[in-house]
């Protein structure tokens, strides 16, 4: 099949990438905000602030398999696509679920005991990492369905990206107007009073996220397949149509399991996942009691680095096409390790907006491109794409999870409020979470030399039953990520 058939439309890739908007909104809160609100103005101490953020991602990393396993192998809901299916259902989650997230236990007051808003906010988080587990894993398991070759793949997920951007881009930009609004307020730095502001924000997200989740089910088609259908595709082969003669069957899920490259990759992303959302974690904490700043610039700053990296995502494409995967992988860990080495060696006091530009745009390579990587990895074997997704997905929920929770056990201050040395922790922190990991990163990169990202198909008749060919084909067949 030609590139010119398997093209998308351009309304048919916007409406694709909006489908992710409601997610990346609330992502874009939960990660930015969610420490700073319990800690900063909720006044929960860090530990505490830390297991909720652990929960949520404990019950998303547990629900992103699940939810691969069943989307993958379940019919959908009428002649309504299995996908979509799975996505309408996470999408009523999250909106019902989110807003109680960031709004005080209805009539507590400022002196509630921490177990009462523990237990008042965690089935609130657990439905919502449901949701957002539903929609991510449905929303990225459309990519190989819709487009079938590798360069439209990389440009949907950079439109896919770029919309991830925008939807940050909106967060912080509604944040700064909401701060510049608050007349009644002179005091400049977080507090109690700053409740109704994350309340405002987390309905507002919530409204947008509503109507982009209706634009994508308006104008996204999923390609229905009957039952005959999906049978069928247990046959066709694994390789493209210049290898026919040695054609494949499809891939299950139990044959993931004993494929190198499939934890090889797992890890990969995990690093990606831990170096973007542990700097946006702690970013807020680094700009609020490191350098001191006004409170403003926990909208300012995060603002830059996502128009830094909307601007990165157009590049994806080219990039990738004229230097390959790899290399553009290794572009955007080179960004990250001159942001650390400039927080490390350097003063940060206006320089912090050029940091921002190079994490921002290191991040978004580095995303980009592994989500990439993984939809190849992937292939054809559509039919068990939201496995792959969700395995992936779980190791990185998991890792932040507990990557938080050990950053916030090690936490100097065990009090409600922050002393001296929160400054220095959060500066090493920032450091640490994206010089140390983007090592890790580029390490996993360099192993691809030896160990290159690709399937090799081994032939177990209890597990998908070979034809004649395949008996005669050897078992050397593999695609490689470049």
């Amino acid at each position: 099949m030609s590139d010119e058939v398997l093209s998308l439309p351009l309304c048919a890739r916007l409406s694709y990438s909006v489908g992710h908007f409601l997610n990346d909104l609330c992502a874009s809160m939960w990660f930015t905000y969610l420490l700073v609100y319990y800690h900063t103005v909720l006044a929960i101490n860090n530990y505490n602030a830390g297991i909720l953020l652990l929960i949520g991602q404990v019950a998303d990393g547990l629900c992103t398999p699940l939810i691969g396993y069943e989307s993958d192998r379940t019919r959908g809901c009428g002649k309504y696509g299995k996908r979509k299916t799975w996505h309408l259902i996470g999408s009523t989650c999250v909106i019902l679920s989110f807003p109680f997230i960031f709004n005080p236990p209805v009539g507590t007051s400022a002196g509630v005991s921490q177990w009462i808003e523990l237990v008042y906010f965690i089935p609130f988080i657990i439905v919502f990492q449901f949701g957002w587990a539903a929609v991510q894993i449905s929303h990225l398991s459309l990519i190989p369905e819709l487009v079938a070759n590798k360069h439209e793949r990389v440009e949907l997920t950079a439109f896919r990206y770029a919309f991830t951007v925008v939807a940050n881009i909106a967060v912080y930009a509604i944040v700064w107007v909401l701060f510049r609004f608050q007349t009644d307020d002179v005091d400049s730095s977080l507090g109690r009073q700053d409740i109704p502001m994350f309340r405002t924000l987390a309905l507002v997200v919530v409204g947008i996220g509503f109507v982009t989740t209706f634009l994508f089910h308006i104008g996204t088609r999923e390609k229905l397949r009957n039952e005959a259908e999906q049978t069928a595709d247990e046959h066709t082969p694994v390789l493209d149509s210049s290898r026919k003669s040695h054609s494949q069957p499809l891939l299950s899920w139990k044959h993931w399991l004993k494929e190198f490259s499939f934890y090889h990759l797992a890890l990969l992303y995990m690093c990606t996942r831990l170096i973007i959302n542990l700097s946006q974690v702690y970013i807020a904490m680094y700009l609020t009691y490191t350098l001191q700043l006004p409170k403003n610039y926990i909208a300012m700053i995060p603002l830059v680095m996502y128009i830094s990296g909307f601007l990165s995502s157009f590049l994806m494409k080219p990039v990738n096409k004229c230097i390959g995967r790899n290399m553009t992988y290794f572009l955007g860990i080179v960004m990250i390790l001159v942001f650390a080495y400039w927080l490390w060696f350097f003063q940060i006091d206006n320089s912090i907006f050029g940091a921002a530009v190079l994490l921002g745009s290191g991040s978004a390579t580095i995303l980009v491109t592994s989500l990439s990587m993984t939809a190849d990895l992937i292939g054809e074997n559509t039919q068990s794409g939201a496995f792959v997704y969700g395995s992936m997905s779980f190791t990185d929920k998991v890792a932040n999870g507990l990557g938080v929770v050990i950053i916030q056990a090690l936490h100097p201050c065990k009090t409600q409020t922050c002393c001296a040395q929160c400054g220095p922790f959060y500066h090493l922190v920032m450091v640490l979470v994206t010089g140390c990991i983007a090592c890790v990163a580029l390490l996993l990169l360099g192993a691809t030399r030896i160990w290159p990202i690709q399937i090799r198909i081994r032939y177990d008749s209890g597990l998908i039953g070979p034809s004649t060919n395949e008996k005669n084909a050897q078992s050397g067949d593999y695609r490689t990520i470049n």
